[in-house]
């Protein structure tokens, strides 16, 4: 039952920590429960309990709407019922492509109902950065490593973690953006200063991360790939310091330096509203 907790708490928070190896421990149907506990945690609670009241057809007091304006930083009370269902269906859109993309490599090589099993459960894992992966049967593969090389599994994997990271506030500004400016094209509308502070630091950081990632791990996990994977691994690692939690090198035998900028990314984090942690 400890381990059980332990585990549904890790994947309720997102955090990824694990007792057991995901993939071999857990029967199907506890990596079900596994996934449907990242998918809440990343969502976020109250955005769970506001969709469920918005479904049954339940009035929402002043109340509940502060609790979600607080939960998911949004700027004011006002629409905060639309913005939940703005959340909810970007969320499944985004990640059901992800999921889409992925069983384009995991299908052929899993088989088409494992492939789409896995597909979905990375993608899920992924966009809300909790970093529980399901591939540990591959001999020789810890984390996603075995895919280092493979730019449609990495790059997929990367791009639901910095969209995850960044925040529903964010894409809801972009999008008010688009069509005020397509209404009024006289007009252009500008960002909000939450938004351009989340794009332009999160832009800042990756390729900050990737970098230094690049020179710091060049001749040590990184010597046996090419330069292509090389920058592809720094870019995939800087991408994870989001909190996401994947790796396609190992972390322990990185260097000092790398561990240190790692522990420095990680704890600057993602944005707020967003399904990553840190400040």
């Amino acid at each position: 039952f400890g381990d059980a907790l332990f585990t549904a708490t890790s994947a309720t928070c997102v955090t990824g920590l694990v007792l057991h190896d995901t993939a071999l421990y857990w029967s199907p149907f506890g990596q079900l429960v596994i996934l449907l506990l990242i998918q809440v945690g990343g969502m976020g609670v109250v955005t769970i309990a506001v969709a469920i009241f918005m479904f049954a057809g339940k009035r929402i007091g002043l109340k509940q709407r502060w609790v979600m304006q607080e939960s998911i930083s949004a700027p004011r009370v006002g629409g905060i019922i639309r913005m939940t269902g703005f959340i909810l269906r970007t969320a499944l859109a985004i990640e059901a492509l992800g999921a889409l993309l992925l069983a384009a490599r995991f299908c052929p090589q899993f088989g088409l109902w494992k492939g789409l099993w896995y597909a979905v459960f990375h993608a899920v894992s992924a966009f809300c950065n909790a970093g529980f992966d399901i591939l540990s049967f591959i001999p020789g593969n810890s984390s996603l490593s075995a895919f280092n090389g493979d730019p449609l599994v990495t790059l997929t994997i990367s791009m639901l973690i910095i969209i995850g990271s960044t925040g529903f506030v964010v894409f809801q500004d972009i999008y008010r953006k688009k069509v005020s400016t397509r209404l009024h094209r006289q007009h252009v509308e500008k960002l909000s200063f939450h938004a351009q502070v989340c794009l332009r630091a999160s832009l800042t950081l990756l390729v900050f991360g990737t970098v230094m990632l690049f020179i710091l791990e060049y001749n040590n996990t990184y010597r046996d790939l090419n330069f292509f994977e090389k920058l592809n691994a720094a870019f995939f690692q800087s991408v994870n310091t989001r909190t996401a939690g994947f790796a396609s090198v190992s972390i322990k035998q990185e260097t000092d330096g790398a561990k240190l900028l790692t522990s420095f990314l990680m704890f600057i984090g993602g944005c707020p509203g967003s399904t990553a942690g840190g400040i």
